[in-house]
């Protein structure tokens, strides 16, 4: 019997403006929609935070509401389009020191989202619920400036906002003082992460037949509408791996997850 939408939820969150950082973007927005019609047509029940809707409250909020509500064979699809940076690693789980970080709305005021707090939100769900994350900003350790970069054209930029951006001059020198090996933890069953670029590259944004999007948003929906019906997401990264990495858009989309996990069919 075909799921319905009750059992099928997405957020689908995409931010161009950043105020005080003057690093705006302007594919993000069009990812969100484009992920939230994409994901409407499967069955998912899918919302949107945009822009200054996304703020930091407003994203942690909405993924607590939608993994608190989720029950056993529910499925929790969350999309995130904008910009990404790092921070100090405070709990020492993180062999370079540096917690990856999403940047909501109010990053320049009210701060990041760090990995560590997504799972906390992400190991919170009820047992037999499946959360995938799809994240198309850059996660990088690497100390850079906002620009374009490697041979994306001038109508490109890199989903990155350097840390010097929302650290304090304290923080971020501390920040790349910071060194040793990470502590153990236990880990618990955590989101399917489908993301644009390894942790040492960048994710674009660009203009793609005249239309702004992220080059790999734009990646993943072609090829999602190509796939078998019971094609499984190791089999969606295989397909949008031989779109990327391209001479234009040098990034490496990556796929984090159990065996399990990977062998789920495909939203």
């Amino acid at each position: 019997m075909p799921e319905s939408t009750r059992n099928r939820h997405a957020l689908c969150i995409g931010i161009n403006d950043y105020p005080g950082t003057g690093a705006d973007l302007f594919g993000c927005v069009n990812d969100a929609l484009d992920w939230q019609s994409a994901l409407t047509a499967r069955g998912f029940r899918a919302t949107t935070l945009l822009d200054s809707g996304a703020t930091g409250a407003a994203i942690r909020a909405g993924i607590r509401e939608l993994v608190g509500a989720a029950k056993w064979g529910d499925k929790v699809v969350i999309t995130y389009s904008g910009h990404g940076t790092w921070v100090p690693d405070r709990d020492g789980d993180e062999a370079d020191r540096r917690d990856e970080a999403l940047c909501p709305y109010d990053v320049d005021t009210r701060g990041v989202i760090i990995d560590d707090e997504l799972y906390a939100l992400f190991t919170a769900k009820a047992r037999g619920v499946r959360i995938v994350m799809i994240s198309d900003s850059c996660n990088s350790g690497t100390v850079a400036r906002f620009a374009s970069f490697g041979t994306a054209d001038a109508t490109s930029r890199v989903r990155y906002l350097p840390p010097e951006a929302h650290l304090t001059t304290g923080q971020f020198a501390q920040a790349r003082a910071l060194a040793g090996r990470p502590r153990s933890k236990p880990q618990r069953d955590s989101a399917l992460l489908l993301a644009g670029c390894r942790d040492f590259e960048y994710s674009y944004d660009a203009r793609i037949a005249g239309r702004a999007n992220g080059a790999f948003t734009r990646a993943a929906l072609d090829t999602l509408v190509e796939l078998p019906r019971a094609a499984t997401f190791t089999d969606w990264h295989r397909a949008i791996a031989r779109d990327l990495p391209s001479q234009r858009f040098p990034q490496t989309p990556q796929l984090y997850g159990s065996t399990t996990q990977r062998a789920w069919e495909v939203l």
